[in-house]
This record gives C-alpha cells, sequence and structure tokens, in this order.
C-alpha cells in the first residue's frame, strides 16, 4: 500500500497531539486544585494597613444601601455600625430598596441630612454618577462599596475609594474551584446580574473555565438580583429540562441565585448533595453558609469579609476627613468549602477573619 507511511504518519501526529492535549488537562486540573486549596486556607493573616490617621472627632456617616435583602450590602452596613461606635461617630442607615429610583431617594435623603461621609453599598456609581457629584459638592465625603467593577479609584468621579474584593479574582476562584471539583469535567451554568461588578466576575469565570479542555460552558443567564426570588424557580426546571445530566455545576455571581433554587430542584427529586452542584463568587450570605455546612445544594462560596469591609470603609473616610489619601486596601479572595466552612466567623454563618482587624483598626484610630 503505497499510502501506508502517510497514514502511520497521520495517526502519529493525532496520537501526539492527543496526548499533548490531555497532558494539558492533567495539568491545568492540578493547578485547579492546588489554586483552590491556596485560597481557602483558614485563618488568613491580616495584610491591611497598619498605620493612619487617629480618630477624627465628631463625625457623623451614613449608609446608603442599594437593598437590605442583599446578604452582601447588609453585611458591610452591620460592620460599618459596628466600625463607627468604636471610632465615635454618628452612624445612620438608609436603604434603597432595590430600585434605582430607590437608590436616588436615599443618596438625596442622606445629603439633606448633611453627613460629613456617605458609604455607597452596592450602589452602581456610575449609574448615581449624577447625584454622586451633587453630594460630593457639599463637601461630603464618599465611599463605595462594590459601586464599580474593580476595587481603587473610580473614574471621573469623586469618590474616595472603592472596596472590594478584586473580583477577577473573585470569579477565578470559584470557576477553578468547580475544575478542581469535577476533576476537568465540569457542565457550568453561570448566573450573573446587572452591574458592573457582575460582568467582571463572570467574564472572569468563563476565561478561566475555557482553559479547562474538558469543561464547558453551558449558558450565561442573566438576572436582575432584586428579581432571584421570583425568576429562579422558572429558570431552573427549564435549564433541567434543556440540559438534564450536562449540567453539573451552577457559578453564581451572588448566592441569592441559590437562595431560590432549591425547591425546584427538590421538586426534580434531586439530592441537596447531588447535581448541580451550586458555587457563588460572592458574597458569602447567612443562607449560603448553612447550606455549605449543611452540604445541601451549595458546595461553596468565594466569601467576601463584609463585616471587615464595613470597618475599612470607616477607616477610608477617616483618612480623607484627615485629609490623607486612600489606604489602597483590597482583601484577598478567599473560598469557603464544607472543609473550612466552621472557620473564620463560620460557626456564625459568615466569613468573618480570624485576624484581628478590628484591634488593628482600633489602634490605627488610636481607641479602645
Amino acid at each position: 500500500m503505497k499510502n501506508k507511511p502517510f497514514f502511520i504518519g497521520i495517526i502519529g501526529i493525532a496520537t501526539t497531539l492527543l496526548y499533548s492535549l490531555a497532558v494539558a488537562q492533567d495539568a491545568y486540573v492540578a493547578e485547579a486544585k492546588h489554586y483552590t486549596a491556596l485560597v481557602s486556607k483558614p485563618n488568613p493573616p491580616w495584610d491591611g494597613p497598619t498605620s493612619g490617621p487617629r480618630a477624627q472627632k465628631g463625625k457623623s456617616v451614613i449608609y446608603v444601601s442599594n437593598d437590605q435583602h442583599n446578604g452582601g450590602a447588609k453585611g458591610v452596613g452591620q460592620g460599618a455600625a459596628e466600625a463607627a461606635k468604636a471610632i465615635g461617630w454618628n452612624f445612620r442607615l438608609i436603604d434603597g430598596q432595590g430600585t434605582s429610583q430607590g437608590r436616588r431617594d436615599a443618596l438625596k435623603q442622606a445629603a439633606d441630612l448633611k453627613p460629613d461621609g456617605i458609604i455607597l453599598g452596592t450602589i452602581d456609581a456610575q449609574d448615581q454618577a449624577e447625584v454622586i457629584r451633587e453630594i460630593a459638592a457639599k463637601g461630603i465625603k464618599i465611599v463605595g462599596w462594590h459601586s464599580a467593577g474593580k476595587p481603587g479609584s473610580i473614574r471621573d468621579l469623586p469618590i474616595v475609594i472603592n472596596i472590594s474584593t478584586d473580583p477577577e479574582e473573585i470569579g477565578k476562584a470559584a470557576a477553578m474551584y468547580a475544575v478542581a471539583d469535577s476533576n476537568g469535567t465540569a457542565g457550568v451554568v453561570i448566573f450573573k446580574g446587572i452591574h458592573p461588578l457582575s460582568d467582571v466576575k463572570a467574564n472572569a469565570m468563563i476565561d478561566t473555565l475555557r482553559k479547562c479542555q474538558g469543561c464547558s460552558v453551558l449558558q450565561v443567564d442573566t438576572i436582575d438580583l432584586k428579581d432571584t426570588h421570583k425568576a429562579m424557580p422558572q429558570r431552573t426546571a427549564l435549564l433541567l429540562q434543556n440540559y438534564g445530566k450536562r449540567w453539573t455545576y451552577s457559578i453564581g455571581i451572588n448566592d441569592l441565585f441559590f437562595d431560590a433554587m432549591s425547591p425546584s430542584l427538590i421538586a426534580a427529586a434531586i439530592p441537596g448533595s447531588g447535581y448541580p452542584r451550586n458555587i457563588s463568587a460572592g458574597d458569602g450570605s447567612e443562607p449560603a453558609f448553612e447550606r455549605i455546612s449543611k452540604k445541601r445544594y451549595q458546595i461553596g462560596t468565594v466569601a467576601e469579609p463584609l463585616r471587615l469591609h464595613g470597618w475599612q470603609a470607616v477607616d477610608e473616610l477617616n483618612r480623607a476627613f484627615a485629609g490623607q489619601k486612600a489606604s489602597g486596601y483590597s482583601t484577598p479572595v478567599h473560598l469557603v468549602t464544607p472543609a473550612n466552612v466552621t472557620f473564620d466567623g463560620g460557626q456564625r454563618n459568615e466569613f468573618d477573619p480570624d485576624n484581628g482587624y478590628r484591634d488593628r483598626y482600633r489602634k490605627i484610630w488610636g481607641v479602645k
């Protein structure tokens, strides 16, 4: 057979290629498992600021929450209230109740009360740019939490700092956990909301999963966070119908998606420890911790230290009141799993790092 050497050559090339792909896949799964182990270590050490201005006396601060039904916004508000009490400031919370007009009204109400500072709790700074500029023009200092797609300064807006764990790392951590837990075979549905931070997380998930040869992104589903309780039961049933056993993992940009998913999974006779296995890329809500602890319908959340972020928000305002620059601190990514859920505040169903951050900030401020 004249073409025999040719065919043998083609087979050899194909075999070499398949072997190379298998080696690359194995290496990526190993990388995912190593990364997951690193970001899920309990008791992460304090790596934040150790110096700054003493407490500025007699200040008042208002926390304007996007929606107190959102565990993230609620937790940061609780931390800010703790910190304001510790530093000796007056504190008040106003709820925007999850709508654009509600957020606008809450911001205007806060400004009318003439505080020294305002903290934005998951309020999209660009969506409320006009009001934010009006508030800043009155001399009121503004700090954001999850108010933009990245931690740090916000372009063209008078906001001292936007506080957040790096959303790209959060999205990566959630997706890497799916790769590691599935041994590189995850069939994933991604749930995202309507917010700049949501897009950054979701894009990081997609980029991470694309590097996994045996994984697939089945669908990216967009649902406004305020609509999750109404939308998720029907969406879940439809996804089960469309993808069946191919749908093995869900990754949401927030725990809210999974609050409303469980009833549909129960109705479909899917056990709490079965598939799809759910992972959240934030924020580490109380119901999420309960699900992870019980190993029912959620195996992980990339929890942000909500109370710590509230304390940081107060510290950033204190620096602004003293005429100093923001600390620029961004907390490291942390993955909560059934293996570490009892550490770092897990007994209280929250991620509250056991690294002494409260004492660190009190020391900076010079208060007991």
